[in-house]
């Protein structure tokens, strides 16, 4: 079994930076990266940033690229997000991944409890 547990979550205001962590563990061994989706009210749950096993390599929703930068230590991933407008309002999800097609939800073999982003105008 594996576990994702995520942190970082809250209020915060436009223009704002918040920190999102999430923290893998139990059978990781077969995972080929890591990741976060964000889901808002009445909306699809949508590919934020993903990053592979070795950290080298990143990915990003194209609209979210130079505002959102994911890293990782070994089995825990951070999102940044910075400048943070009220649409990215959501429910953030961490995502571990068995395939490597990161912006597919099918993709993902665990996912995390969620943590509330709330970003105010």
């Amino acid at each position: 079994q594996v576990q994702l547990v995520e942190s970082g979550g809250g209020l915060v205001q436009a223009g704002d930076s918040l920190s999102l962590s999430c923290a893998a563990s139990g059978r990781t061994f077969s995972a080929v990266g890591m990741g976060w989706f964000r889901q808002a009210p009445g909306n699809e749950r949508e590919f934020v940033a993903a990053i592979d096993s070795t950290g080298r390599r990143t990915y990003y929703a194209d609209a979210l690229r130079g505002r959102f930068t994911i890293s990782r230590t070994k089995n825990t991933a951070t999102l940044q997000m910075n400048s943070l407008i009220p649409e990215d309002t959501a429910i953030y999800y961490c995502a571990l991944y068995l395939r490597g097609f990161y912006s597919s939800v099918g993709s993902v073999g665990a996912w995390g409890q969620g943590t509330q982003v709330n970003v105010s105008s």
